[in-house]
């Protein structure tokens, strides 16, 4: 089992999905090969959440960890965000833990960003061996202290450093494959998270090079250098689907590659130049539209599973119950979970019935998101502005760019959905924003001053 996990992949950002510039040969033929999943959600549209509700198979409104840790507060804004989980509590059962009890060798490689301190990092969360998974959400770039962030030294405390300009994603590709060698006569879970293509926005010269001279014949993707991030990462994916092949493991192996958020578009004034476009969808990373929850996803397993394209809709607290049922792992004294198995529409490509989705981010974003809920059930998106009270309403069958609000025309639809959403918040013990006592509108004070 080898769960694949890109940071900030957007959902057009592989040729796959999309894309006439970014060049993914090794992910493509997972896609081709295995199921491609188009209607595929993260539970969150930032990563810290969604990376939470995978090991735990729970909502991140259900486990109150709603943020990217440790998230980042403005003081003046409307709302004030509740006292959310900052780690994920070592309680918790996670898939992992359920793997390893079962037989199977666990490593984490990669990012990991959910806790501060290292009692919550991978080592004491089910996992036996911990390559690179710590507190921080990026590489650490800091020129004062020697830290080159994609480039070696690395300054994280679970990762030798390599030679200088050592690139991290070809490094983390190299440790993936020496674990698949050690452990290729018995079980293993491999939990492959790599950093990229999270910020800093930084590549080797010559793929960089070779992507500025692509860059005028492109519709909407332009960036360079995240172009060639994403052939690294493609590469290194590359680098395993090879060592699995001649370690004649490739048929048993099951292969969930997929996205922690929509893609960064960059919106912020520290961005130079636009990260990524999610076009056709709306907004990106942070925003509660489908830019930055839709995401590419994609299960490879040769041997059991034929390849195919899935439109129902489905979000990551489906892979804990899937992966289970795949490996024919009893769920028993499993604690109460969100997700459905998709086991049925991998296995025996059946339909699956319709269900709710569930989105609660009850903060403010720097890439211009505010406190939100959302809902989707079949083709319809309901969002409330947890900040202005508003409702928005998508049918996304007709919209998927979410340009035409029908709230005001379809009051049943919307109202249907919304005491749907208000009722899950309920059960999951959501927690809302609180009014800021001491907001300054300062939009307000100058209308009044003219």
């Amino acid at each position: 089992m080898i769960f694949i996990l890109v940071d900030d992949l957007g959902w057009t950002d592989l040729s796959s999905y999309g894309s006439d510039y970014y060049q993914t040969p090794n992910i493509d033929k997972l896609a081709s090969e295995g199921v491609k999943f188009t209607n595929a959600y993260a539970a969150s549209a930032v990563c810290s959440p969604t990376r939470a509700s995978i090991l735990t198979g729970k909502y991140p409104a259900r486990l109150q960890l709603t943020d990217f840790i440790p998230g980042k507060h403005a003081p003046n804004t409307k709302l004030l965000p509740p006292d959310w989980k900052k780690y994920l509590d070592t309680s918790e059962v996670t898939m992992v833990k359920i793997f390893q009890s079962n037989g199977y060798k666990t490593a984490h490689i990669g990012k990991w960003h959910l806790g501060k301190d290292s009692i919550y990092w991978p080592e004491n969360q089910g996992f036996d061996v911990n390559i690179a998974g710590w507190s921080r959400g990026q590489p650490f770039k800091n020129k004062k202290k020697g830290k080159n962030g994609y480039f070696a030294p690395y300054g994280n405390p679970r990762l030798t450093d390599g030679p200088q300009k050592e690139y991290l994603t070809n490094r983390l590709a190299q440790e993936a494959k020496q674990f698949i060698e050690q452990h290729k006569n018995q079980p293993f879970f491999l939990n492959y998270w790599l950093y990229a293509v999270h910020t800093p926005l930084q590549a080797t010269a010559e793929k960089v090079h070779k992507y500025k001279q692509l860059q005028d014949s492109t519709s909407h993707h332009k960036n360079p250098t995240y172009a060639a991030m994403i052939e690294h990462m493609d590469e290194a994916v590359g680098t395993i689907l090879t060592t699995l092949k001649e370690l004649d493991l490739e048929k048993n192996t099951i292969i969930v590659f997929t996205s922690d958020n929509g893609g960064l578009i960059g919106n912020h004034p520290r961005f130079k130049e636009k990260v990524t476009s999610n076009i056709p969808l709306k907004s990106g990373k942070g925003d509660r539209y489908e830019g930055g929850v839709r995401v590419p996803t994609i299960v490879y397993y040769p041997e059991k599973i034929k390849p195919s394209i899935e439109h129902t809709p489905t979000i990551s607290v489906d892979f804990l119950p899937t992966l289970l049922d795949i490996a024919n792992i009893p769920k028993k004294n499993l604690p109460e979970t969100d997700g459905v198995s998709l086991a049925s529409i991998l296995l025996n490509q059946k339909d699956m019935a319709s269900r709710p989705l569930f989105w609660h981010y009850p903060h403010y974003h720097t890439e211009g998101a505010v406190p939100h809920s959302a809902i989707r059930f079949n083709q319809y998106k309901l969002i409330h502005n947890l900040e202005t009270n508003e409702l928005e309403l998508y049918d996304l069958s007709q919209d998927m760019g979410e340009t035409h609000n029908l709230s005001s025309q379809n009051k049943e639809i919307t109202n249907r959905l919304f005491k749907m959403l208000q009722e899950w918040k309920m059960a999951v013990g959501a927690q809302n924003p609180t009014i800021n006592p001491s907001f300054f509108d300062y939009e307000k004070h100058l209308s009044l001053q003219n």
